[in-house]
């Protein structure tokens, strides 16, 4: 009785560990332009015996994101832009694979290349969007890039950034934060409905009150199932007294 308790608290401590690293994680990213908090949901699993159950284990699940739109920063730089409603920008990481953020902080690199890191390019209708040097850049809401050129009262379309919307239940976050779909998917689709607006950009969803509340409780829970171990494993201790004195 005493090991069921013991290991049945420390499945519970081992998984509250992991869901405090989660909560750090979302609170080291609470300023990361499109951040997505992650969630991380726990399930009982109860080991089944030859008659009943005897004990019920903590299992975590495959970590998910909470897809509710973050605050809108409004900067008037013209190479910061927010979606507005659902959507996604599809960006193209350096060995070719296509991957889809809510991050709008663009930037033009020194081959005139948009991006939104240093190997990350935003993806357009015909490859990168290529913004020429000291050219003046505008954006419709459908993502078709125009630019002004030299003083120029005229503006040039040099293409159009790809806007997907793909089932957020299928999409999976990557290692490098970007979220990806399943390899066996072929990529998404351009959503025409998704709309875009200059001169903002998306901050993380995170909100640091709520996030400072789940860590506290966590700590909590923590400290609760290494209680528990501890007092299990005192019992054992007091369990081998009395049958040691027991057969005096």
């Amino acid at each position: 009785m005493i090991d069921r308790i013991a290991y049945t608290a420390m499945t519970g401590a081992k998984h509250t560990m992991g869901q405090l690293g989660n909560t750090a994680h979302n609170m080291a990213n609470v300023h990361t332009p499109g951040f997505r908090e992650m969630v991380t949901a726990f399930r009982a699993v109860p080991l089944e015996g030859e008659q009943s159950d005897s004990r019920a284990f903590v299992v975590d699940s495959t970590p998910t994101a909470m897809f509710n739109p973050g605050p809108i920063e409004t900067t008037d730089n013209p190479f910061d832009f927010a979606i507005q409603g659902g959507g996604f920008f599809a960006v193209r990481r350096a060995d070719g694979s296509e991957a889809y953020t809510r991050n709008g902080r663009f930037f033009r690199d020194e081959a005139g290349i948009l991006k939104i890191g240093r190997d990350i390019a935003v993806v357009g209708d015909s490859g990168n969007v290529i913004v020429p040097t000291g050219a003046e850049l505008e954006m419709n809401r459908d993502g078709t890039v125009w630019v002004r050129e030299n003083g120029e009262q005229t503006l040039n379309q040099i293409g159009q950034i790809k806007l997907v919307n793909p089932n957020i239940r299928d999409l999976v976050r990557a290692e490098d934060g970007l979220f990806e779909l399943p390899k066996d998917q072929p990529p998404a689709q351009p959503d025409p409905s998704v709309r875009v607006v200059q001169g903002s950009y998306e901050t993380s969803n995170v909100s640091t009150a709520a996030s400072m509340v789940q860590m506290i409780n966590q700590q909590r829970m923590f400290e609760l199932n290494m209680k528990m171990i501890t007092t299990a494993e005192q019992n054992a201790r007091q369990s081998n007294m009395l049958m040691t004195a027991s057969n005096f």
